[in-house]
């Protein structure tokens, strides 16, 4: 028989200490590390998956990672199951080849990621445990409010672009793909929904989902698509939920500028609703193919003084059409000039070709002068961009590239 041990108070003490120490530690979640391994299979597996694209060497990133792991334990507890919710990282020097899949330009950023697919806005909120944890919720509330009655539709907020979407049963595969499409755009849009005797008076032929657009004047638009088809519906919403012209704010600045392309702007007063449809009329008629190459938006005079000083303008002289190159700012002539056909496009593509910059500095183009008329360089310098500014702060962020010169 062995025999027994005692232990010294101050030996019993510090047991007693560590045993406390060790019952009461909370057990800290393991954030899930991506790589090009399990990278696509984590995330489209989960619901919702908030990832931090960090580098170590980043001082933001060392500040994010301990306020990020306290943010995961508390939604952990919260939503439990595995695939409700993903807490993820990316080394982005271990992994650049993700880091470019999804066009990381600062340290740390985070995105949101549903089903697999990368939403449009990242995070931009504050770094602290309490507004992760309630952006998470947020993200995981219902996106489509449910209406009990259709007199409701007469009190929709008709500022904001509304989806509806009228059903038989909610456990429906046409709901399923629905809700996934509000999931994804309710940011953009208002989502409602009715189902079973409540909708019936609107399911003339089946289930139908409309779109009402801004205002009381524009017409209703019905979705004439597989209601099961996943791409169709989200591309059909799409289009109505994000405009073509889409306004700039000082809230959304930041975002857009991050989006990387040019910024041809419309700055009117917000009263004049007249010159924002001619621009929307002329951009979609003209500028459609361009899509992708530039932003086109829409500011409030009144709020963006700043800008329209810059290029010697003020709200008296609304409606003003510019480029913002993210170097400098151009100026469109006469603004009833845009109704000329192709006039607001050659002024696009004198950007894309250097021209604007070029004459700012040289003056005009020989090829652009009359015959036996004297060309002379002009030294000039094009007013500084304006919108830069609200790119993301050095303060927060570590910025990785600078735009090239347009």
């Amino acid at each position: 028989m062995n025999p027994a041990v005692f232990l010294s108070l101050s030996d019993l003490r510090c047991s007693l200490l560590l045993l406390v120490t060790w019952v009461f530690t909370p057990v800290t979640t393991e954030i899930t590390s991506l790589d090009t391994e399990n990278i696509d299979e984590i995330l489209n597996n989960a619901d919702v998956a908030l990832v931090n694209f960090y580098a170590d060497w980043c001082r933001f990133s060392q500040m994010l990672h301990p306020i990020f792991e306290e943010a995961s334990d508390v939604i952990k507890e919260e939503y439990p199951n595995q695939n409700q919710v993903v807490f993820a990282r990316v080394d982005c020097d271990q992994h650049s080849d993700i880091a470019q899949r999804y066009r990381i330009s600062k340290y740390p950023t985070l995105k949101l990621f549903r089903n697999g697919m990368m939403m449009k806005r990242e995070y931009r909120g504050q770094r602290s445990v309490k507004a992760l944890a309630d952006y998470i919720r947020q993200q995981k509330s219902d996106p489509v409010q449910e209406m009990l009655n259709l007199e409701e539709i007469t009190t929709l907020d008709r500022s904001k672009r509304n989806i509806i979407g009228f059903f038989e049963q909610k456990d429906s595969a046409n709901y399923k793909v629905f809700e996934r499409v509000a999931s994804i755009l309710h940011d953009d849009c208002a989502f409602l929904s009715a189902f079973g005797d409540v909708s019936k008076p609107e399911r003339y032929s089946g289930d139908s989902i409309i779109y009402k657009p801004p205002g009381r004047s524009a017409p209703d638009m019905v979705y004439l698509g597989s209601m099961t088809n996943f791409d169709l519906t989200y591309n059909w919403i799409q289009d109505k939920c994000v405009p073509l012209v889409r306004e700039i704010t000082f809230e959304n600045g930041e975002e857009l500028t991050e989006e990387g392309l040019p910024f041809l702007i419309l700055f009117h007063m917000k009263e004049d609703t007249e010159s924002l449809e001619i621009f929307q009329n002329e951009v979609a008629r003209q500028l459609i193919s361009e899509k992708g190459t530039i932003n086109f938006l829409h500011a409030d005079c009144d709020k963006f003084r700043h800008p329209l000083l810059h290029i010697q303008k003020t709200p008296a002289d609304c409606p003003v059409i510019a480029i913002d190159s993210f170097r400098h700012m151009y100026v469109f002539g006469d603004f009833n000039d845009v109704l000329i056909p192709g006039k607001l496009k050659q002024f696009v593509f004198d950007l894309h070709s250097g021209k604007l910059h070029r004459e700012f500095h040289h003056g005009p183009d020989p090829t652009d002068t009359a015959p036996g008329e004297q060309t002379q360089d002009v030294a000039s310098s094009p007013p500084e961009s304006s919108f830069q500014k609200l790119a993301p702060s050095e303060y927060r962020y570590t910025l990785l590239r600078d735009r090239d010169e347009l």
